[in-house]
């Protein structure tokens, strides 16, 4: 089985391919796409990857088995991130210079209908028959109704109700817990993670951070930590979902953004932003434009003093800010008819 890790690189309009095999790292291929791409890839259980050109209002189709861009399809203006939806018939955009989402249908490869939202949509999580949203503009998550497309019906997608963060926190993505409970929202400009309960669409805890500049959210395997990103303070917030205390900070390389784990062996990885000079004196981890790999082997992230984590360098294009799996063996597996999940996948983190 080998993973490979897909990097976001949007100062460079392409998508960096590297393959993880024994423990080591290999870049495989780099992939021409639109201008300044956003978010992280995201796969159907074929092997069609998905991500947003923000410069050219488009969405960029990569095949997974070839590393190619084979399509691009026309959505609203500045995309930003986007959702599969459960069955992989369907794609959803945010549209941040629209005010709108895209629903994409994945056959034709056309944009079906836009639906209005609050000012400056970014990313998104789709838990069954729900999209939840991060209105940055507007400093909400939308809650949208997409339970229409079971049916092939987008005219009945509709937003259902507003979870307010604040004004000016300017959420920009989110994810949903491994058991669908919570959605933790990353936002640029609060010193807190807001956490909201799915089963009342209520804001129930905010978890105080050292700084502003969440961008994204994963989680460990086992589902005992969330992971955010603090771009500012270029590290990672460990916080436990039981007591919703902030245990540890993790290093990363410069500016993270995207983030996300292999659950095999909860190895983290985090996308390197910096547009900024950064001297770079050779400790492993401080490299810019690069993931930041982080292993966690005998790391206790329940308490600051309990051993640091081993960092390594992958360098890849300039301006990295999001970063993604996909299993090469995935592709045969999903032949086989299995049900669609009702739980986005939370090993995915989205920025950009």
């Amino acid at each position: 089985m080998a993973i490979e890790i897909y990097s976001t690189d949007t100062d460079s309009g392409q998508i960096s391919v590297i393959r993880k095999e024994a423990g080591s790292y290999k870049t495989v291929a780099t992939v021409p796409i639109g201008n300044a791409p956003r978010g992280s890839v995201k796969f159907t259980r074929d092997g069609r990857g998905f991500v947003s050109n923000t410069s050219t209002n488009s969405v960029s189709e990569i095949d997974a088995l070839t590393h190619r861009e084979v399509a691009r399809i026309q959505v609203g203006s500045g995309p930003r991130g986007l959702g599969v939806v459960s069955g992989d018939r369907y794609m959803l955009v945010s549209n941040s210079g629209s005010n709108t989402v895209s629903v994409v249908d994945l056959e034709s490869r056309e944009e079906l209908t836009q639906i209005a939202v609050g000012r400056d949509p970014r990313h998104m999580a789709i838990v069954g028959d729900m999209a939840y949203v991060c209105i940055w503009g507007s400093g909400y998550v939308a809650k949208i109704d997409i339970s229409g497309l079971r049916e092939g019906n987008a005219s009945q997608i509709r937003e259902v109700a507003r979870i307010r963060i604040e004004e000016n926190s300017h959420p920009y993505s989110l994810n949903v817990d491994r058991q669908g409970r919570y959605a933790l929202v990353a936002c640029n400009s609060t010193d807190y993670v807001p956490v909201i309960e799915l089963a009342t669409d209520k804001m129930t805890q905010r978890i105080s951070v050292k700084s502003q500049g969440g961008r994204a959210v994963a989680f460990s395997p086992d589902n005992r930590f969330a992971l955010v990103t603090l771009e500012r303070e270029s590290v990672i917030a460990v916080i436990d979902l039981e007591s919703f205390d902030v245990t540890r900070y993790l290093p990363t390389g410069p500016s993270p953004r995207g983030i996300t784990v292999d659950e095999r062996d909860f190895t983290i990885y985090a996308a390197g932003f910096s547009r900024g000079t950064v001297l770079h004196a050779g400790k492993p981890g401080s490299m810019p434009h690069a993931i930041t790999v982080i292993e966690t082997e005998n790391v206790d992230l329940s308490s600051d003093g309990s051993g640091a984590p081993v960092l390594k360098d992958i360098p890849v294009g300039y301006g990295p800010c999001s970063v993604s799996l996909f299993d090469t063996d995935r592709v045969s597996l999903d032949n086989v008819d299995v049900d669609a999940l009702n739980i986005v996948d939370s090993s995915v983190g989205s920025a950009g």
